[in-house]
C-alpha cells in the first residue's frame, strides 16, 4: 500500500459514513455548481435574445446540439477516468491514484487541441448537415467557431472537475464555477448590452469563462502535498492506466455521443420548421436544463459512491447508497417538471424580443414541448441514475448499449416514421418522453435482477485467489 498523503480539505472518503448523508453532502455543491452552471447558459441565450433579435436566437439554438455532440464523447471519456480514480481513492493505493490523475490530465489535453481543430474547421459543414436556415446561418457559423476556440479550456475543465468529484471533492467546482458563471454574466452584459457586438460574443464570453475556471482549477490541482498533486515532470500517459480510462470511459463517451447525434437529427428536423421553431425549440432546451440539475448531481454522486465503495468492497453500503440516490433524483426531478409544466409560458416568454407575431408563436410552441415532456422527467431521471450505478460498478457496457439502442435508434426511427407520414412538430416533441419511458423498464430490470453488485464481488475474489 502507498504512503497515505495529507487528505484533509482536499478529498472525501464515502466508504464511511452513512451513505445518504454522504451522498446529500456530495450532491448539494453539485447541484448548486450545476444551477449557475445553467443560469450563466441561460442568462446567455436569454441577453442574446433580448438584444439581438430571434434570428440571433435561433442561431444560438442551432448551434446547442452541434456543440453537445462534439464535447459530449470527451466529457464522457472524463467519467472513465473518474471511476477509475475514485476506485483506486477507495482502495486507498494512492501512486495509482497519481497515475490516473496524470495520465487524465495528458488524455484531456489532446482531446482539447482535436476539439478545438475540428469544431473550427468544419463548422459550416455541421450547420449545413443540420437543414440551418440560411437565413441566420452567418449567426450560427459566427458563434459556434469562437465557442470552440475554446475547446482546451472547455475539455480542461471538465478533466479537472472529474479528478476532484472523484475524489470526493465537490464544493471547489462549486466555487470556481460560481466565479466564472458571473464572469460570464458580466462579459455578455458588457460585449453585447453595452457594446452592441454580435451573436459571436456570446461564444467569447462563454470561452473566456470557462478558461478562467480552468486556471482556478490548475491551481488547486497544484497544491503539494494532496493526493492529486499535478506535476509536470509526471505528466505522462500510463498506458495500463488508460486500458482502464478506455474501459470505463469509452462506452460513457459512446453513450454520451450516440445521444446527441440523435438529438442532432432531432434538431435537424425541428430546423426545418424554420426559424420560429428552432427558437422555440432552443429556448425550451434552456428551461428544461433546469430538470436535469437534480438528476446531474445525483447521479455523479452515485458514480463516486458506488466506486469507491466498491473499491473498498463494501458491497451492501453500495447498495443502500444508489437506492437511495435513485429515489432522490427521481422525486426532485418530478418537481422541477410539475414547476416548469405549470410556468412554462412564462420561463419561455423571458427569452424573446421581437414582433409581437413573433413572441406569441414561439412561447406557443415552447410551451407545448415542455406540456408534452415536462411530467415525465421522472423517467429521464430514473434512467440517468440506474446508468451512474451501472457505471460506477464497472459495468458501463449496459447504459451505452441501452441508450444506443432506445435513445439514438428506436428515437431516430420513430422521428423518421412520423415526419414521413405526418410532418407535424409535435409528434417530435413525443420522441422524448417514448424513449425514456422505454429505456427506464429495461433498466428497472436489470437493476433489480442482474448481478451487478454481486457479479463485482465475484470477480474481486477470483483475482484475490
Amino acid at each position: 500500500m502507498s504512503k497515505e498523503p495529507n487528505l484533509a480539505g482536499t478529498t472525501k472518503d464515502m466508504t464511511r459514513g452513512t451513505p445518504w448523508r454522504l451522498i446529500t453532502a456530495f450532491a448539494l455543491p453539485t447541484l448548486l455548481s450545476q444551477i449557475f452552471q445553467q443560469l450563466y447558459n441561460t442568462v446567455d441565450t436569454l441577453i442574446v435574445g433580448r438584444n439581438l433579435g430571434t434570428n440571433a436566437l435561433a442561431a444560438v439554438s442551432a448551434s446547442g446540439t452541434l456543440i453537445f455532440l462534439l464535447i459530449s464523447f470527451f466529457v464522457g471519456a472524463t467519467m472513465g477516468a473518474g471511476i477509475t480514480i475514485s476506485r483506486y481513492f477507495g482502495a486507498k493505493q494512492y501512486d495509482m491514484v497519481s497515475k490516473a490523475v496524470h495520465t487524465n490530465v495528458a488524455i484531456g489535453l489532446i482531446s482539447g487541441v482535436v476539439l478545438t481543430v475540428v469544431g473550427v474547421l468544419f463548422t459550416p459543414t455541421f450547420l449545413k448537415w443540420m437543414n440551418t436556415d440560411p437565413e441566420y446561418m452567418p449567426d450560427a457559423i459566427a458563434y459556434f467557431r469562437y465557442y470552440f476556440a475554446g475547446g482546451v479550456a472547455i475539455i480542461m475543465y471538465n478533466t479537472f472537475k472529474s479528478i476532484m468529484n472523484a475524489l470526493g471533492d465537490s464544493k471547489r467546482p462549486l466555487y470556481y464555477l460560481i466565479f466564472s458563471s458571473l464572469l460570464n454574466v458580466g462579459l455578455d452584459l458588457l460585449f453585447i448590452a453595452v457594446f452592441h457586438w454580435g451573436v459571436w460574443a456570446a461564444a467569447v464570453a462563454t470561452t473566456v469563462s470557462q478558461a478562467a475556471s480552468c486556471v482556478l482549477c490548475l491551481i488547486q490541482l497544484c497544491k503539494k502535498g494532496t493526493v492529486y498533486q499535478l506535476q509536470l515532470k509526471k505528466l505522462r500517459i500510463d498506458f495500463p492506466i488508460l486500458k482502464e480510462i478506455i474501459r470505463y470511459g469509452l462506452p460513457a463517451g459512446i453513450q454520451n455521443s450516440v445521444i446527441a447525434i440523435a438529438n442532432v437529427i432531432v434538431q435537424g428536423n425541428i430546423n426545418t420548421f424554420k426559424k420560429i421553431a428552432t427558437a422555440a425549440y432552443g429556448t425550451y432546451a434552456k428551461v428544461e436544463g433546469f430538470a436535469f440539475l437534480p438528476i446531474n448531481s445525483f447521479t455523479m454522486a452515485l458514480t463516486t459512491f458506488v466506486g469507491q465503495n466498491l473499491g473498498a468492497g463494501e458491497y451492501e453500503r453500495a447498495k443502500r447508497g444508489s437506492r437511495f440516490g435513485i429515489i432522490t433524483s427521481v422525486v426532485m426531478a418530478e418537481i422541477v417538471g410539475l414547476i416548469i409544466w405549470l410556468f412554462a409560458p412564462t420561463f419561455i416568454g423571458l427569452f424573446v424580443k421581437d414582433e409581437p407575431e413573433i413572441v406569441q408563436k414561439v412561447v406557443a410552441l415552447g410551451t407545448d414541448q415542455a406540456r408534452t415532456e415536462a411530467f415525465f422527467y421522472c423517467l429521464l431521471a430514473f434512467s440517468h441514475a440506474v446508468a451512474a450505478v451501472c457505471r460506477g460498478a464497472g459495468k458501463a457496457f449496459v447504459p451505452m448499449t441501452v441508450m444506443l439502442a432506445v435513445w439514438c435508434v428506436l428515437r431516430i426511427a420513430y422521428i423518421e416514421l412520423v415526419m414521413h407520414f405526418f410532418n407535424d412538430i409535435h409528434y417530435i416533441y413525443w420522441a422524448y418522453p417514448l424513449t425514456w419511458g422505454i429505456s427506464s423498464v429495461i433498466f428497472l430490470f436489470y437493476y433489480l435482477f442482474s448481478d451487478w453488485i454481486h457479479g463485482f464481488d465475484k470477480k474481486a475474489r477470483s483475482r484475490a485467489l
